[in-house]
């Protein structure tokens, strides 16, 4: 079964808090796939993750490209985009996967000021408990920690 963490963002916005998780899955050797609700999202992070700190960057690409199998982060608007074979699915702006099958671990990160974000997490909740997978619950303190709260 797949490890499926929950997000909560109270504190930041996610341009602020996936770069950092992004980090940590590469770090781990995993390769990773960001499904966005959207072509803007995707595009407005694809621009992002080349700037969003000063000396780094993370090597990325989108499923605008033709490089998408060779990228270690692909942005995609696909439910079903596996072209750079990931250990890891994030899920962001309320997106949902076609399945979680496959994937060492997924993550949905959403905003906690966004009514729709709310519920569809909850809805997700709900749906990745009853298919067996570990869930796990994570909201961010007022520093912007992640503190383990299910």
């Amino acid at each position: 079964m797949t490890e499926v963490l929950f997000y909560h963002l109270t504190e930041s916005r996610l341009e602020q808090a996936l770069p950092d998780l992004l980090e940590k899955s590469l770090a781990r050797g995993w390769r990773v796939v960001v499904q966005c609700s959207s072509d803007e999202r995707r595009d407005a992070l694809d621009n992002h993750l080349w700037t969003y700190r000063e000396d780094s960057f993370l090597p990325h690409g989108s499923d605008r490209d033709s490089s998408g199998v060779l990228q270690p982060v692909l942005l995609t608007v696909e439910a079903g985009q596996r072209a750079n074979e990931p250990h890891v699915r994030f899920l962001v702006d309320g997106a949902v996967p076609d399945t979680l099958t496959g994937y060492v671990r997924a993550v949905y990160l959403f905003d906690g000021h966004d009514a729709g974000q709310l519920e569809t997490a909850r809805g997700r909740w709900k749906i990745e408990k009853a298919a067996g997978h570990a869930v796990t619950y994570w909201q961010q303190t007022e520093e912007g920690r992640w503190v383990k709260k299910a």
